[in-house]
């Protein structure tokens, strides 16, 4: 694949993740969220602004670090979890949570979606 071709792919994936019908968040290891997309925003109630001043924990619980814990030991993680949305209301959440490395950098993403 040519220089030209990895930029459209690149473009193309990052379009498709950022209106994708499910919440990403990526965060760093101290627990931050670095990089949310449209979908986490409208779930959650924050802006992007609002939630790239926030970590884990303040939307997930205390519970959340004991589970960022386990995920980074596993190296993922499924499973479920109360979120605190913006209006203060609680919402039921599946995920699925990972680490990655972007540009030799060590990531964590998450992939939410609500309770059927």
């Amino acid at each position: 694949m040519g220089s030209s071709e990895r930029l459209v792919q690149s473009v193309l994936l990052g379009e498709a993740v950022e209106h994708a019908p499910v919440a990403i968040l990526v965060a760093d290891e101290e627990m931050r969220y670095v990089a949310a997309n449209a979908t986490a925003t409208k779930l959650l109630g924050y802006t992007r602004e609002e939630l790239l001043q926030r970590r884990i924990p303040d939307i997930a619980g205390s519970e959340a670090e004991a589970e960022f814990e386990a995920m980074v030991a596993a190296g993922e993680l499924v499973g479920r979890t109360t979120v605190t949305l913006k209006d203060g209301s609680q919402r039921s959440l599946r995920y699925r949570s990972s680490e990655t490395t972007i540009a030799g950098l060590t990531y964590y993403v998450a992939v939410l979606w609500p309770e059927p």
